[in-house]
């Protein structure tokens, strides 16, 4: 049985792609997938000022099932996934997911379903601001 690396958290802080990094690299594997979703400034037409991201406090719990369910289902090294809460400015990492395996189509596989149901199913929401003074919520999962 292959043993897997998981970094996984929810953080108030600034997110680093560097601590991501470094924590798949590994010498047995051959490719590293990096998935980077950062802040942008228009959702849907409406120009955005700002977001903010609240989670559940199972989120993490939630977020190391779906990794351990994807590790299960696809042969990685190493599994890194860190998303932001707090108040984001455009352009700020929200969420990080990197992974490494043997062979890059692996490494490409886990790191889209990763993200995907990181997005679909942990208890993750976002509060947009808009240049016109409204706001809304939107349910990540």
């Amino acid at each position: 049985m292959r043993s897997v690396r998981f970094l996984l958290d929810i953080r108030d802080e600034p997110l680093q792609v560097q601590e991501c990094l470094q924590f798949v690299a590994d010498p047995g594997a051959g490719g590293v997938d990096l998935f980077l979703g950062v802040v942008r400034d228009d959702d849907g037409g409406r120009s955005v000022t700002a977001l903010e991201y609240s989670a559940h406090p199972t989120a993490v719990d939630q977020l190391r099932q779906i990794a351990e369910e994807v590790a299960a289902g696809v042969p990685v090294v190493a599994v890194a996934a860190i998303h932001r809460v707090g108040t984001l400015a455009i352009g700020d990492p929200a969420v990080i997911v990197a992974v490494s395996a043997v062979h890059r189509g692996e490494a490409f596989d886990a790191c889209r379903l990763l993200i995907d149901r990181l997005k679909h199913e942990v208890p993750i929401w976002k509060h947009q601001m808009f240049t016109d003074g409204t706001a809304e919520w939107v349910a990540a999962c």
